[in-house]
């Protein structure tokens, strides 16, 4: 018997993406906004990390004075990435021939003889930081567009709001737009059948204004005995409202559980997520008792949350989002019958945003190119 081994197609690119679908998941996130990094505990003083942002790489660097930079990943002389170099005061310097850049991208100091020249005009593209929640942010663009566009204010993340959070990562092999679909798609609780974060979601509302996309659903949260030992009776679970701000995730129960979800796109097929998540003390409660927590006690109680609840069911996410990558990878010829409009929002809000991305880049280019002819 004669076996044929059926050849795969290689995934469209964007440019010859001929579906909605298609393009969607070849779309990156445009970088003129704030994206997640690192955690801040992640970077220590004196320390150099290397972050990939949809295939480019930069380097962050926290100085002396314990403030975070990043710089394009290379180095201006002989182009090695200066992740492979050392942290020298508030400055980045290449491991190999010892050239310092600071935070501006300059080359202000050259460890090697300059053989009768003057310094060299040597440079490369600074990038602006912002820490916030315990995360390190960077804007992969253009800082000053991203000023239009600002990290969104969790007032309720400071230590002193006495409210109980659980910070929490994931690398996952899969596009960002799988990943933030999973957050907003609600026909997908037969996953977490067994945990039941959530059951019976019925899409009650949807309206897209700018780039966001809120939807209401009618849902159950929490529907585990163990889950409403915890919550108060005062909380309404029975509706939750979410929601895509380009580029971030988030929802709120009620105004008393809530959680945003910032992404790092890293690639076509890799994206590390960072999820916020935190829990009003009103509707935190003593087990067995009417009773709150005391606020000593959240964070003990946010820790067993986050072993027992939060991270095996992520992990559960992270099975499914990996899978619906080959899946797609495999068959991204084949319809796809999805039946909640949620998705079709999404998919036209992330494709709007990447054709502005590439009209801007591509004007960007014209006008170099033009001064660039102009200077000749």
């Amino acid at each position: 018997m004669k076996l044929y081994q059926l050849t795969k197609k290689p995934m469209p690119d964007y440019a010859s993406a001929k579906t909605k679908r298609q393009k969607q998941r070849a779309a990156g996130l445009h970088p003129d906004y704030w994206y997640p990094a690192l955690w801040s505990h992640e970077l220590a003083k004196g320390e150099v990390k290397e972050v990939t942002f949809w295939k480019q790489s930069f380097a962050l660097f926290r100085g002396e004075d314990g403030r975070v930079r990043a710089l394009e990943n290379r180095c201006a002389h002989r182009q090695l990435k200066l992740s492979l170099g050392v942290v020298d005061g508030c400055a980045l310097t290449c491991g190999y021939h010892g050239w310092t850049f600071g935070e501006d991208g300059k080359c202000s100091k050259i460890s090697h003889s300059l053989f009768g020249h003057k310094m060299p005009n040597a440079q490369v593209k600074a990038f602006a930081v912002e820490e916030k929640y315990g995360l390190i942010f960077f804007c992969p663009g253009d800082a000053e567009k991203a000023k239009l566009h600002p990290i969104p204010e969790i007032p309720e993340w400071a230590e002193t709001s006495g409210w109980g959070r659980i910070p929490v990562d994931f690398t996952w092999p899969a596009h960002h737009s799988i990943i933030i679909d999973n957050t907003c798609d609600f026909t997908h609780a037969y996953l977490h059948r067994n945990k039941r974060p959530f059951t019976y979601a019925e899409l009650k509302r949807m309206t897209t204004e700018g780039d966001s996309v809120v939807l209401e659903y009618d849902t159950k949260v929490g529907d585990t005995p163990l889950q409403r030992m915890f919550i108060s009776k005062k909380t309404n679970t029975n509706a939750m409202t979410l929601g895509y701000h380009y580029p971030y995730q988030w929802s709120s129960t009620d105004e008393k559980i809530k959680h945003w979800c910032f992404v790092l796109p890293i690639d076509e097929r890799t994206t590390r997520a960072f999820f916020l998540f935190y829990f009003s003390p009103e509707m935190l409660k003593v087990p067995g008792l009417p009773i709150g927590v005391p606020p000593k006690a959240i964070g003990a109680v946010m820790a067993f949350a986050k072993k027992v609840f939060v991270e095996p069911l992520l992990a559960e996410d992270g099975v499914a989002v990996k899978a619906e990558q080959e899946g797609y990878e495999d068959h991204w010829e084949k319809p796809v019958p999805d039946l909640n409009p949620v998705l079709y929002a999404f998919m036209n809000l992330t494709i709007r945003k990447w054709d502005e991305y590439l009209a801007d880049d591509d004007a960007a280019q014209a006008t170099e190119r033009s001064e660039a002819a102009s200077a000749e």
